[in-house]
């Protein structure tokens, strides 16, 4: 698949997104200045959510994490984090400008339609949209690529959504996701990557981590992930219900740095003769060989205590000491000689 003119699939560098989601606290001026840390930290896009509170909630809907003391309610929550169209236009013009991917996951159809106007690459969409049918058709009749995020769906569910959005003529890549926040461990689950990997090679496949830190993603990278999704926080003190589980511009940095390391690795199996015989100036170097341990006279019998066995190599292996040791030695030899059958008769 592509997204704008960047490639994604098993044989690229994983496409790396940085996510803001809210983390922005409804300040423009704060969201420019996750664009310019992403692009700094090296990521492929930037991320946000478009949410219309109007469009997609009510008062009735619960906190996730009752962490707001400023908004009566979670509607009211989402009316603060809300940007106009212009304000989403400027923001995706100033990543253009900084040489950034542009995303941001829709929460309802008029924030396809806004997304759409200001021109995203790609959709993203959130687990917990998966089901959200008129949100998915809006999505697939835009003909664009799908991240698919799966934290909300059985492996059979995700599957079968991927299927219908590639029956629609549209490329789409399942991201492997728990919903927790943060993700401990135990629950990052990179075995149901694995079995992206394995099990669905028709589509990409990646990860979409909250754990808070640089590892499952490097891990992933390793594995085969195409793309590797992890939240940013300017400061691990902000505020915000996603701060626990983002990474800093640091550990972002690890992450990006990490997994192209990986990659390489992954991208390089190692045949271990050819390796070998291209470490001949190093298996010298650290190899050793028999040397006499102290001077010996020509025509001395050599003694086991008279062999010592010392770096450099390129002489005599340990294994061949019975070629010397019992042996009369052809002629003086010092000590630290490195023993050859030569020396001896």
């Amino acid at each position: 698949m592509k997204i704008g003119s960047r490639i994604v699939g098993p044989e690229q560098r994983p496409f790396i997104i940085a996510e803001v989601a809210q983390s922005h606290e409804g300040s423009l001026g704060m969201a420019f200045s996750f664009i310019d840390v992403a692009r700094e930290c090296g990521a492929d896009a930037v991320k946000f959510q478009t949410h219309i509170a109007s469009e997609e909630s009510t008062r009735a809907e619960p906190w996730r994490i009752p962490f707001s003391q400023q908004d009566e309610c979670r509607y009211d929550y989402w009316k603060r984090m809300e940007f106009s169209f212009g304000q989403w236009r400027a923001l995706k013009e100033h990543a253009d400008k900084r040489g950034i991917l542009f995303l941001s996951s829709p929460f309802s159809v008029k924030a396809c339609d806004w997304l759409e106007e200001i021109g995203v690459p790609a959709w993203k969409i959130a687990s917990g949209e998966a089901r959200h049918d008129p949100l998915l058709q809006r999505i697939l009749a835009s003909g664009k690529p799908v991240l698919l995020s799966t934290g909300l769906s059985t492996t059979e569910e995700a599957f079968a959504t991927a299927q219908r959005i590639h029956q629609a003529g549209t490329d789409v890549a399942l991201l492997h996701c728990t919903t927790r926040y943060p993700t401990a461990p135990e629950e990052v689950g990179l075995n149901v990557l694995e079995s992206f990997l394995r099990d669905c090679h028709r589509f990409p496949a990646g990860l979409s981590d909250h754990s808070g830190t640089p590892y499952p993603g490097i891990v992933a990278a390793y594995l085969g992930a195409s793309v590797i999704e992890a939240h940013l926080t300017l400061h691990p003190k902000m505020f915000g219900p996603d701060v626990s589980s983002s990474l800093t511009p640091e550990a972002f940095e690890t992450l990006v740095r990490g997994a192209a390391f990986a990659w390489a690795m992954r991208r390089s199996p190692v045949d271990k003769q050819r390796q070998l015989m291209a470490l001949e100036k190093e298996s010298l170097m650290f190899g050793r060989s028999l040397v006499t341990a102290r001077p010996i006279a020509s025509g001395e019998r050599i003694g086991a205590e008279s062999v010592a066995y010392k770096k450099p190599g390129g002489g005599m292996p340990f294994e061949q000491r019975h070629a010397v040791v019992g042996r009369i030695s052809c002629k003086d030899l010092p000590a630290d000689h490195r023993l050859s059958p030569d020396d001896v008769r």
